[in-house]
């Protein structure tokens, strides 16, 4: 039967929420003999639209849903449906479906909502007697009808004070937040006011700054000024902090999540720089591998050029001990006048320039010596490096068979390096290798590479366009990044 192959739709839906109007049950018998089909008659108004899953149903007097149907059959779509004229159906349950006791039921038309549509007369299923007395409800189901309905009207007339209540509850909050937000225009008012005060002090403040004695009074009552002015601040926040503590939990959330969202971000930065490092460094070691290998041949190759070159390198030898000298005596003269300014200081002190001409060349002093510091890392990198090469140079069989230096080639302690503050830091690798190796010159900075036809001077010039100024103090920089950073803070001040 259709029953077993597919459940009719249901709802919860109250006898209040019915239409027993919409369709009406025509020829309904008291009594259905048991174990015959029952036909069912009914006539759908034009109240009703049907739809393809209402269905008409058997259900016991005293039902409250639809759920709780005792059979059902699909109600059949009407053919020739027009929404003026009413419709008249029939449908047959078959007995074997039928209920089997004699209590009262009645045929229900229900929607595909589960909404009830329509009802009948209460019948039964026994044979007939000429005694039977029609009994639809009892008084017990009457009292309990009518106590559910008392007991709704109590619902709903609670219900409705306490939308009244939560009404009255909305128009005060409505009101507080109008009062409130009255009151945080004004404080807004009250900082753009207090803000407009700072301003004008510090304009005041920059106007007097050429005179000290005078600024440092004005300074002072700036700064008690700017005391009430953070007590007059921190009272009016205390007055925002009721209307705020709602958004601060909303905003810790969202910087913890954004902490956590940059932090991931970090870690994986970091991560990507360390694989992009280990990739440079990669790739750094195989191209000084390659070097030095291109090294070795281009010395084994060239190794007559390299004698030839001997006394070109003994001039520039001359040449970087003439500059190194040159140093020298611009460092003396740099400790003489800085001893000469120092005197100059103890008998002016108030002459601000004076003092500030004595910084610049002890900034200078101390970049000049740093700088011939890094000179000799430098050398002693190159030292070692020559070391190397001349450790694989003499390990080559056909480096021994080739090169012989006589000992007039190999130089002796250069008459210069006597009179030189620091000695000459070129000297050494010669006296110790015993062989002419071409110079190497690098920047200390960028690391470049010269070539030896370059002169000392657009070498030193070189190095000098590295060192970075500031325009607004004394200090000087290296770095592009740490000097472009230093400026944005004078920039701010």
């Amino acid at each position: 039967m259709d029953e077993t192959l597919d459940e009719p739709p249901t709802s919860a839906v109250f006898l209040d929420n019915c239409h027993f109007s919409q369709v009406i049950f025509n020829n309904v018998e008291k009594f259905y003999v048991p174990g015959g089909d029952v036909t069912c008659y009914y006539t759908l108004t034009q109240h009703i639209t049907p739809r393809r899953k209402d269905w008409v149903g058997i259900f016991r007097v005293g039902w409250k849903t639809t759920r709780e149907y005792y059979t059902f059959m699909w109600a059949p779509f009407p053919s020739d449906l027009s929404g003026d004229s009413v419709v008249q159906q029939q449908i047959q349950f078959r007995a074997y479906y039928l209920p089997k006791d004699d209590e009262y039921y009645q045929f229900c038309y229900v929607d595909e909502e589960g909404v009830v549509r329509g009802a009948s007369v209460p019948f039964q299923f026994r044979a007939e007697t000429e005694d039977d007395i029609l009994v639809v409800t009892t008084q017990g189901e009457v009292e309990e009808i009518e106590q559910q309905n008392k007991d709704l009207l109590k619902e709903n007339k609670e219900l409705k004070e306490s939308c009244l209540c939560l009404q009255k509850q909305n128009l005060g909050l409505q009101e507080e937040l109008r009062l409130a937000q009255e009151k945080m225009k004004e404080l807004e008012g009250e900082v753009c006011f207090l803000q407009t005060g700072n301003l004008e002090l510090r304009r005041a403040q920059e106007l007097q700054a050429g005179e000290m004695s005078s600024a440092q009074m004005n300074l002072a009552s700036i700064r008690e000024q700017n005391i009430k002015l953070g007590k007059e601040n921190q009272e009016l926040q205390k007055g925002l902090e009721s209307l705020r503590s709602s958004c601060e939990k909303l905003e810790l959330e969202g910087n913890f999540l954004k902490e956590e969202n940059k932090r991931l971000t970090e870690q994986n930065g970091c991560r990507e720089r360390e694989l992009q490092q280990f990739k440079e460094h990669n790739q750094e070691v195989s191209s000084e591998k390659e070097q030095l290998e291109s090294r070795l041949k281009t010395t084994l190759d060239h190794m007559d050029q390299l004698q030839s070159q001997v006394l070109n390198q003994e001039k520039e030898m001359e040449n970087l001990v003439r500059m190194d000298h040159d140093k020298t005596e611009q460092l003396e003269h740099l400790k003489e006048e800085n001893r000469q300014l120092r005197v100059t200081l103890t008998e002016q002190h108030q002459n601000h320039n004076l003092a500030k001409e004595l910084e610049e060349k002890n900034h200078l002093f101390q970049i000049l010596q740093r700088k011939k510091d890094e000179i000799e890392e430098k050398n002693l990198r190159l030292k070692q490096e020559n070391n190397e090469l001349l450790m694989r140079l003499s390990e080559s069989p056909d480096y021994s068979a080739q090169v012989a230096v006589p000992s007039a080639q190999v130089p002796t302690r250069s008459p210069e390096s006597a009179d030189l503050l620091f000695g000459n830091p070129y000297y050494q690798s010669l006296e110790t290798y015993g062989v002419n190796v071409p110079s190497v010159k690098n920047c200390p900075l960028c690391r470049e590479v010269f070539s030896d036809d370059i002169g000392p001077h657009q070498y030193e010039d070189h190095v000098r366009s590295h060192i970075l100024d500031c325009p607004y103090c004394d200090e000087t920089f290296e770095d592009k990044q740490v000097y472009d950073d230093h400026v944005y803070c004078h920039s701010l001040e």
